[in-house]
């Protein structure tokens, strides 16, 4: 079977996206291996997955236990002059030459670069190993939430080196307009953050674990507790909407910060946060809710370019949405016509959509109808035959459709 290594910049445990194209390449009849990164006494350094998808984690040597113990993970670039700068530089830069080093040695087929941080070590592997590689960009990492002082380098890499991969793959038609028009490109083939199909019944969930009393419905987000995101101003508008519960399931370098405006608004009794839940486990918490939101803020083109993958779990769940009207979630929400569109930035129109939606119950099943409707074509299944069909352009012909 041809050989198809993946690389990431996570320890590959919450990854939904690599573990989807993963799974659809494996049952097309290529063997899968992904290359991630190794936390010891959290991950292990190989494991085979059900599907028979290998996973060689590579550990952050040979100073993880200095950084762990004393360098606390940062997206932020340490100052100038700090004995800690080098540090990083150096354990990352090894790290990097580990990856590059058993990805070459497996000769894999296509090498598969998930994201613009894997993308240099990608391709240094594929020249050395002669493999063809495929770039995903999950996100617009040139304008993208606390990557400003990187927007330069992010660009010279992907300006140098989208030009030289054998395929690029994004995540939204936006997106794939940029890079297209950015680094004189053919567009991206686009694959949404859609998951799987499953039926989704209504479930407890999220009333049994929190122990919530009242009939109120539940309005739910989901995903990374970060800047950006909408979610101070969420809990600012929760404030003034009475009778319902606000649930955000999720972590993040918000998670403390929102607590304690949660306890200064005086909501511990209808603000609830629940850390990360694993993959598998996350739709019956979805399907326990009665409305999704998704506030996310107008503070870099790659939020103004997203449709994320919050929405498209709503949709599977049957829930009704409010969202922020940017273009590729204002196409969803209008087509499939699941629910209301906010402007970005402004407390009152999403007080003025949560009020109404909860207020409504005929028209929140309505919109719950259409989104159980969407989701027979808003799901993963239904865009997987693409990702086959570019491998079977570039490593030969799998088992087709799995």
């Amino acid at each position: 079977m041809p050989r198809i290594a993946m690389i990431v910049w996570n320890e590959f445990r919450h990854d939904a996206r690599v573990l989807k194209q993963a799974q659809t390449l494996q049952s097309a009849g290529y063997h899968v291996t992904v290359f991630a990164l190794h936390t010891p006494g959290v991950t292990r350094s190989k494991e085979t997955l059900t599907e028979g998808i290998q996973v060689i984690r590579v550990a952050r040597r040979p100073l993880w236990r200095w950084r762990g113990a004393k360098v606390p993970p940062s997206t932020g670039a340490p100052a100038a002059g700090n004995p800690m700068t080098a540090l990083r530089v150096v354990a990352r830069l090894w790290t990097h030459i580990g990856l590059v080093t058993r990805i070459a040695w497996h000769r894999a087929t296509v090498i598969h670069a998930h994201d613009v941080n894997t993308l240099p070590s990608a391709w240094l592997a594929a020249r050395l190993s002669g493999a063809k590689l495929v770039y995903d960009a999950h996100e617009l990492s040139t304008s993208r939430e606390g990557y400003g002082r990187y927007r330069q380098w992010v660009a010279r890499v992907e300006r140098t080196l989208m030009p030289r991969t054998d395929g690029n793959i994004t995540t939204t038609q936006a997106r794939a307009k940029f890079f297209a028009r950015a680094y004189a490109i053919a567009r991206p083939q686009v694959l949404q953050n859609r998951p799987r199909f499953s039926n989704s019944p209504p479930t407890q969930r999220i009333r049994a674990e929190l122990g919530l009393l009242q009939p109120w419905p539940i309005v739910v987000y989901q995903g990374g507790l970060q800047q950006g995101r909408g979610l101070e101003r969420l809990l600012r508008v929760a404030a003034s909407v009475q009778n319902a519960y606000f649930v955000l399931i999720g972590g993040g370098k918000l998670s403390v910060p929102l607590m304690t405006l949660r306890d200064e608004l005086g909501l511990t009794e209808r603000v609830h946060f629940i850390p990360v839940v694993p993959l598998a486990e996350l739709p019956s918490y979805t399907a326990s809710a009665d409305i999704g939101v998704q506030p996310l803020e107008n503070t870099c083109l790659n939020h103004f370019t997203t449709d994320s993958n919050k929405l498209f779990e709503y949709v599977i769940a049957g829930l009704p949405v409010i969202a922020t009207d940017f273009p590729e979630i204002r196409r969803i929400v209008r087509t499939h016509d699941i629910g209301l569109l906010v402007p970005a930035g402004d407390d009152l129109p999403l007080q003025t959509a949560l009020t109404r939606l909860l207020n409504d119950p005929a028209l929140r099943r309505r919109y719950a109808g259409n989104t159980r409707i969407a989701a027979r074509y808003l799901n993963w299944e239904q865009q997987e035959a693409e990702l086959v069909t570019l491998y079977q352009r570039l490593a030969g012909k799998g088992r087709g459709h799995p």
